[in-house]
């Protein structure tokens, strides 16, 4: 009967072996696979745009990159959505946690197990994932950044570390690699944070009562303003898009898919008056993102980037 209950259990599971015992190998593998579930949800429920994105990454890193996102995002949501909770209290809670979850290698928060999975397999420096944390922080307290040096401190830590994780995952830990792209990688990650910044204007004021950029009164938002910040990021990008034709074949179609995509979103916010950016989100509609994802594609096709 023992025999004929493991037979059924075999076919029904096959993850349990012969003998009847769930093997701790087994189960973790299955646990680290369900983390890594939630990782690749959060992804595609909280950014179409990037998790587009990431799908045109090679396979054998796009799990990685779901991973820091889930991570990410988890953490902004923490200080930018739970209003109606101890945000505070919240965040060092989930700080506390990420501590445990890699010292221990392991969490039973499936967005952080996965997370300490690709720190650990990558050799990702600490001190990133600390500048991120910092800059999380800060919007639980600070909602204006008069200084640039506050202003880049804060795009350091909630961008730019972003980029040079994902970096890390895009040479596969090699440190060469690297140190030669790092610079390129940091200004793509500053220049998709801006575009962010000018694009949720209105609900980052309003909402927040947040202002990022120095100098830049949101009551008189003026066309000179707009102008000003669309200039710094159009010199970011320039910067970030020579990196992207240096990254490996298996990152550099993604890359340059959401680099296309800002690009295009920032198209639209140059075009639109400074009085409509502080009165609405501005969006690229789904059909427009197709565009931008079919001719990116035929560029890497024809091996063109």
């Amino acid at each position: 009967m023992f025999n004929f209950f493991v037979y059924l259990l075999r076919i029904a599971e096959p993850n349990i072996n012969l003998s009847g015992t769930i093997t701790y190998y087994t189960m973790k593998k299955l646990f680290d696979d369900v983390s890594y579930q939630c990782s690749k949800e959060v992804t595609q429920s909280y950014s179409t745009s990037f998790s587009l994105a990431t799908k045109m990454l090679n396979p054998s890193i796009r799990q990685d990159i779901y991973n820091i996102y889930g991570f990410v995002r988890f953490a902004d949501e923490i200080v930018d959505s739970f209003h109606d909770y101890p945000k505070e209290e919240l965040f060092n809670r989930f700080e506390a946690d990420l501590e445990h979850a890699i010292k221990d290698q392991i969490s039973l928060n499936p967005i952080l197990n996965s997370f300490q999975k690709t720190l650990h397999h990558y050799s990702i420096d600490r001190e990133l994932v600390n500048a991120f944390m910092r800059s999380m922080r800060w919007d639980l307290h600070k909602s204006t950044y008069l200084t640039d040096e506050d202003y880049k401190a804060y795009i350091y830590g909630s961008a730019d570390v972003v980029g040079l994780m994902c970096l890390k995952v895009f040479v596969n830990g090699n440190e060469e690699e690297y140190q030669r792209l790092k610079n390129s990688a940091m200004s793509l990650g500053s220049a998709f944070q801006k575009v962010n910044f000018l694009r949720d204007l209105k609900n980052d004021f309003e909402g927040l009562s947040r202002s990022y950029f120095p100098e830049v009164n949101l009551n008189n938002f003026t066309e000179e303003d707009k102008m000003k910040i669309v200039a710094e990021i159009e010199e970011d990008f320039a910067k970030g898009l020579e990196g992207i034709f240096q990254l490996p074949n298996t990152a550099r179609f993604g890359v340059y898919t959401a680099y296309k995509y800002y690009s295009k979103l920032l198209q639209k916010l140059r075009k639109t008056p400074s009085s409509n950016i502080t009165q609405a989100r501005i969006r690229v509609p789904n059909y427009e993102k197709m565009s931008v994802l079919a001719r990116s594609y035929v560029k890497y096709r024809f091996n063109l980037l």
